[in-house]
């Protein structure tokens, strides 16, 4: 039985959850809830198990494949597993298995119980979508993979409980459906260079050609269509609405994991199929990226503090991480791209540790405007200091992972030269202190409206969000593994012999 798990270990990751999608429907309530996170928990142990094989290779092997049907990779589907795209794979998996535990009593809050297993398929699916752009090595197939995580994202976000939930999952869908037809656009225009759909072939071949237009203009549509999918600032108008309206879970969900392999799209396109030299020297798209990135960082941190409802307010936020990581891409050197890759699973501690939080208030107050968390932190304390701790790392505070994600940053500018960039990454933290004290003098600070009697979450919402706010603590203090996969990962993708 280990034997067979070990062969089809890479197509595993993607069947478990996508046959675990429709059994979720014959199944209700608890039932649906206890099969979902099952679901969840084996997907994360063969991510695991994938992360510990890529990273114990035999020197000069960088990756591990899996052919479908076994045929040959110029007609058939092949899924490669190299150490960037296995370190997001346990990303999106962890989160889903952290995220799924405290979705039993917050979906019973938020969303009609007829619609419970459906609710429950649907996170499954999105998941196998996300799991299947990250894992897979042919382009048509990150465009399919694609449209599974989105279609089920756009009908999760509308099942949230206010009815502008139903306007934001619309305005999702235009978004994503304009990014997806530029991700198939430029798809095509490689297959017409190139003849091929296979990640492996397409670079290959674009390296021998001397950059023809049709590249030029696939190039362009792919970096379009991704910065949509990923929200990246100015293309990044669906997000603030989709997090604020989707239930708690969903807005955890997708902040810790959807634009993460959005931004590994980013890395997979540039580096592994256009090439590190197409990229940095023929396109300069650095010139772009790094201005863009600051903007980013400083417009939606701005916009966020005048923020009310705070579920917008980290949405801005996140907008501004995505800034922080792309910031790191815009260097193109091993320290840079490695910052902005290690900032990707940070962000993903801290955010959804944050979302959780805030999940868990509403829960218990069914607002989360800020003048309704007056005085929670009295009465919600350990919900409360989680959010606080979540707020720390947001800000970059020593022994969070926050910290570890701008130290990195601010290495990596300096060694470029860039003194006054690493001057606005400094800058840019008491942005971060401004919209998270505003949160926390509320919840500390003020008395309540009026008398109400508030519990403290149940103990299925609280370990999960502790077991992220842990997991930012212990990261930001054990840097070995999270820097060590991901500066590997940056010399893979840029041509660096370790």
């Amino acid at each position: 039985m280990i034997a067979i798990v070990q062969k089809h270990l890479l197509i595993l990751q993607i069947i478990v959850p996508l046959i675990g999608a429709p059994l979720c429907t014959m199944f209700r309530k608890k039932t649906a809830w206890l099969f979902a996170t099952l679901v969840s928990w084996v997907t994360f142990a063969l991510s695991c198990t994938v992360l510990y094989r890529v990273m114990h290779l035999p020197k000069g092997v960088h990756s591990i494949s899996y052919r479908i049907g076994n045929w040959d990779p110029n007609i058939g589907i092949v899924y490669k597993v190299d150490p960037i795209n296995a370190f997001v794979l346990l990303i999106v998996t962890a989160i889903a298995a952290v995220v799924l535990p405290f979705a039993y009593h917050s979906v019973q809050d938020e969303i009609a119980e007829e619609k419970h297993h459906l609710f429950y398929a649907g996170i499954l699916l999105c998941l196998t979508g996300l799991l299947g752009i990250t894992i897979t090595g042919d382009a048509f197939n990150v465009f399919v993979f694609l449209e599974i995580s989105s279609l089920s994202s756009y009908a999760l976000i509308s099942m949230g409980r206010s009815r502008r939930a139903l306007t934001a999952a619309f305005q999702y869908l235009v978004m994503g459906t304009i990014g997806g037809t530029f991700i198939l656009i430029g798809i095509g225009m490689l297959y017409m260079v190139t003849g091929t759909l296979n990640m492996a072939e397409m670079a290959t071949i674009l390296a021998q050609k001397s950059a023809p237009r049709t590249e030029l203009v696939g190039f362009a549509f792919l970096t379009v269509g991704i910065s949509i999918k990923l929200a990246f600032f100015p293309l990044h108008f669906w997000l603030p609405n989709a997090y604020t309206y989707a239930p708690s879970v969903i807005t955890a969900f997708l902040a810790a994991t959807a634009t993460k392999v959005s931004f590994y799209l980013f890395l997979r396109f540039f580096f592994t199929i256009f090439g590190a030299p197409f990229v940095i020297e023929k396109m300069q798209i650095n010139r772009v990226l790094l201005p863009l990135s600051l903007l980013a960082i400083f417009v939606a941190s701005t916009v966020a503090i005048y923020q009310n409802n705070v579920k917008r307010l980290l949405a801005y936020s996140s907008i501004a991480q995505i800034g922080y990581m792309v910031l790191g891409l815009s260097f193109f050197s091993v320290r840079g791209l490695g910052a902005g890759i290690v900032h990707l699973f940070n962000h993903a501690l801290m955010k959804g540790a944050l979302f959780l939080a805030l999940g868990a208030m509403f829960y218990r107050i069914g607002s989360v405007h800020i003048d309704d968390l007056r005085g929670i932190g009295k009465r919600m304390p350990v919900t409360t200091f989680a959010f606080v701790m979540g707020g720390l790392s947001l800000i970059g505070v020593p022994l969070t992972v926050g910290f570890v994600s701008k130290w990195n940053l601010l290495a990596a500018a300096l060694e470029k030269g860039l003194w006054p960039v690493a001057a606005l990454i400094l800058l840019s933290s008491l942005l971060a202190v401004i919209y998270v004290w505003r949160v926390v003098e509320v919840a500390y600070f003020r008395e309540p409206l009026k008398e109400m009697e508030v519990k403290e979450a149940p103990l299925s919402m609280l370990v999960p969000t502790w077991l992220l706010i842990a997991a930012s603590v212990y990261f930001g203090v054990s840097t070995s593994i999270t820097v060590g996969v991901a500066e590997k990962a940056a010399k893979l993708l840029l041509g660096v012999t370790p």
